[in-house]
């Protein structure tokens, strides 16, 4: 079987994208090898580019048996839509001269922004072969709270088309999120789906902590990384929260994004003293961040769509069985409260049910061992790639 895939983060970038796809390629060929067959990948993303304050080296071309990837060089470009608008149309042309005369038993597309989603969709349509689609976010609905309401009322009919036309196309779809199921399913109910949610990686089920640890800090280190976008809203909570707290904890800021200078500006204005911003680091570096942490922090802005979502953050902060101190509503609220145990979970933006959440954190590392059994994501893009060999029309 070959098979293209088409994700416009991978390894060494640093993001949700890039993990996930390394990931499955990894479960794609172990199942292949298991099962006795033999399945050629040619995955096609980008050079490292998620961040324009990170760099890393990585070949734009890099061969392994059974496996090709092609890293296609975009314009600089930072946060803004006009800047993605165009980093998007230099990898789209790309893929299209890339795959042009090729032939692929199955396209599979993952997509955040829905365009590598309708572009899987043109692919496999114009080759006439089944497209499997990884959905990671709802961006129809995401643009109605993020955008001002002028451009989103121009935008949404058109990513509505864009979102039904690439859904219609796919032979199944996975939903990163179970929250993403009432949405889709009241839009496409004839359409199959999955759901493969995002997982911990083996660099964080190795540094699992094997007993408890009390911390005895008398100022207690907060530790964010990630990215510091208008999803994340830190600018709306990180200042009230560190005046809250200024004498009692220090906040560690890790990470770049559209509303960092904000975020910056939050802070001066409110005279803190208590919070550092750094750079996007390495992922072995960052786990050594999370390991010198008391209590890891995670927030989402305070808009409906996000009540869907599962940020893929809090795998990997529940395997290092630190407190975590999150920000969230609706599907992640509950999927915390269900799962993960010394979690206080407070309302969007609200300052001060941060402060009475805060009461309920043990200050205790402690080995959160079901969860991590439960959720490696090995095991879940083993099964994730079972389904998508397994899918009918591409055997």
């Amino acid at each position: 079987m070959k098979i293209l895939i088409l994700s416009f983060y991978y390894q060494p970038d640093l993001c949700a994208g890039s993990f996930r796809t390394s990931a499955l390629v990894k479960g794609l060929l172990d199942v292949s090898s298991s099962q006795g067959g033999e399945t050629q990948i040619e995955l096609i993303s980008t050079l490292p580019n998620r961040y324009s304050s990170f760099t890393s080296e990585a070949p734009a071309l890099e061969e392994h048996p059974n496996l090709i990837v092609h890293r296609v060089a975009l314009s600089a470009h930072k946060s803004g839509m006009l800047d993605q608008s165009r980093a998007f149309l230099d990898y789209a042309k790309s893929v299209i001269n890339l795959v042009k005369g090729k032939d692929y038993d199955l396209v599979y597309a993952t997509s955040s922004r829905l365009m590598t989603a309708a572009l899987g969709a043109y692919v496999a349509r114009r080759i006439g072969r089944p497209l499997y689609l990884d959905i990671r976010d709802i961006f129809v609905d995401t643009i109605k709270d993020v955008l001002p309401n002028r451009i989103a009322w121009l935008m949404t009919p058109v990513f509505s088309c864009l979102e039904r036309w690439a859904v219609n196309s796919a032979s199944k779809v996975n939903l990163v999120s179970a929250g993403f199921l009432p949405y889709f399913r009241e839009r496409y109910p004839s359409q199959n789906f999955a759901l493969f949610t995002n997982g911990i990686d083996d660099e964080f089920l190795i540094d699992q902590p094997s007993g408890e640890q009390k911390s005895v800090e008398e100022v207690l280190r907060v530790v964010y990384a990630g990215n510091i976008g208008e999803g994340q809203g830190l600018h709306n909570i990180i200042p009230d929260l560190a005046k809250k707290f200024e004498k009692d904890l220090s906040f560690c800021i890790i990470g770049d994004g559209g509303r960092r200078e904000q975020l910056l500006s939050a802070l001066g204005d409110a005279a803190c003293s208590n919070v550092v911003l750094l750079p996007p680091i390495k992922r072995d570096e960052l786990i050594k961040e999370y390991k010198s942490a008391d209590i890891l922090f995670l927030h989402l802005n305070d808009y409906d769509a996000f009540r869907k979502v599962l940020p893929s953050k809090l795998f990997e902060y529940a395997a290092l069985g630190k407190p975590i101190w999150a920000g969230v509503a609706g599907y992640a609220a509950n999927f915390i409260a269900d799962h993960i145990p010394n979690a206080a979970v407070f309302n969007p933006c609200d300052a001060e049910d941060a402060l009475n959440s805060f009461c309920r954190l043990e200050m205790v590392t402690r080995p959160r061992v079901e969860f991590a059994t439960q959720f490696s994501r090995a095991a879940i893009m083993q099964n994730m790639a079972k389904d998508i060999i397994s899918l009918p029309e591409a055997g």
